[in-house]
């Protein structure tokens, strides 16, 4: 029997698995787990996916990779209804308290090249020795012994496209891929320098499986940026990441974008990444359609989280419409995103009783 990390690397490389990966991945909103508690979940499950046994996805060595000192979180309005507060990025946004939505960005922290030095000498210094504090030896040590894979990079402080917008702003971002094309240079340049600094000192010390980057950048209209741009702004800090990973032997790169990426995947596999998720269905993904597209390249995600609020006739739809994905193989079946909370408890249940059926049945991966 294999263990998670050997099951995991054998599906995404393709190569013989005693069974697919049973990954339950992506976990429910605040506001749903609040409601799986008032619908009778019961109270000693913890998380959402040990109560089902599912199997262990990779594992983030904690190593700070963006912003090192961290800004503080500070609460700088509040009311009945709104909370406005500075990230650890030093964003301003503006939440609901009670329910759940995507923030409201107020202000970013670098309006102009001023900004850029101040924020690069102060935040982004790779030899920052806070960037390995704590025990992450230690922690990897236990995960390694259990035979978890083991990942570098996470979300969100791992990224290129995603960590300017985040520092410029949306619209910001977008206009200077244009008007100050030297400054994305620059910055991605920078935030890659971050990046492998801490990842050569971990690699140097322990096995590594995967390089994760986060960068959703794609809407269901398609990338916000076209493939010309990806290749010349953030193809050269990619070929650097795969170099390192080549030169330690990690034999995955794997990327999170959500939304339809179909623009950018033929440049983001020249440059080495060989896994991509979540394949959001409201998007226009489709597993089966994408892996006819692109031979060899690895997903994870694709089944349509909708289906879930919808009840057991969707679910076993959705999961029937997945499964030649799965038994064609290099393909790890999950949620396209977050649980909303319109998915009742006894829906997620059944959703992740059918899930784990289904890979017992179609036993996919094997050449």
């Amino acid at each position: 029997m294999m263990t998670d990390r050997e099951r995991f690397l054998a599906c995404v490389l393709g190569e013989p698995v005693d069974r697919v990966p049973y990954w339950l991945h992506f976990g429910p909103w605040r506001s749903t787990w609040r409601r799986w508690q008032a619908e009778g979940m019961p109270a000693d499950v913890t998380d959402h996916a040990s109560p089902f046994g599912a199997d262990q996805p990779p594992l983030a060595v904690p190593a700070l990779c963006g912003p090192c000192p961290r800004f503080e979180y500070r609460v700088l309005a509040e009311d009945d209804e709104f909370v406005t507060w500075i990230d650890t990025w030093g964003i301003v946004r503006r939440d609901f308290k009670l329910s759940e939505s995507m923030s409201e960005f107020i202000s970013f922290p670098i309006k102009n090249r001023r900004d850029w030095e101040q924020y690069k000498e102060e935040r982004l210094d790779p030899d920052h020795p806070d960037r390995l504090s704590g025990d992450w030896r230690g922690q990897v040590a236990e995960w390694t012994a259990k035979g978890y894979p083991i990942q570098l990079g996470y979300y969100p402080d791992v990224s290129l496209f995603g960590a300017v917008r985040w520092l410029l702003g949306d619209e910001e971002c977008l206009e200077a891929f244009c008007t100050m094309p030297d400054l994305v240079h620059e910055m991605m340049e920078r935030l890659t320098d971050v990046f492998l600094t801490v990842f050569e000192r971990i690699a140097k010390e322990v096995r590594v499986d995967v390089v994760h980057i986060w960068e959703d950048m794609c809407g269901k209209q398609g990338p916000l940026i076209g493939p010309r741009m990806w290749e010349e702004f953030m193809g050269p800090g990619y070929r650097r990441i795969k170099a390192f990973a080549e030169a330690h032997r990690i034999p995955v790169v794997s990327v999170d974008t959500d939304g339809k990426p179909d623009l950018i995947i033929p440049p983001m596999r020249r440059a080495g990444v060989n896994l991509l998720f979540p394949l959001e269905v409201a998007a226009g993904c489709d597993v089966n359609d994408m892996q006819a597209r692109y031979p060899g390249l690895a997903f994870m995600g694709g089944v349509d989280k909708r289906a879930l609020a919808a009840g057991p006739e969707a679910i076993d739809a959705e999961l029937a419409r997945i499964r030649p994905a799965v038994e064609r193989g290099q393909y790890i079946p999950s949620l396209d995103h977050l649980v909303p909370d319109d998915v009742s408890w006894q829906n997620y249940v059944y959703y992740a009783e059918g899930l784990k059926c289904l890979l017992g049945e179609a036993q996919g991966g094997r050449p």
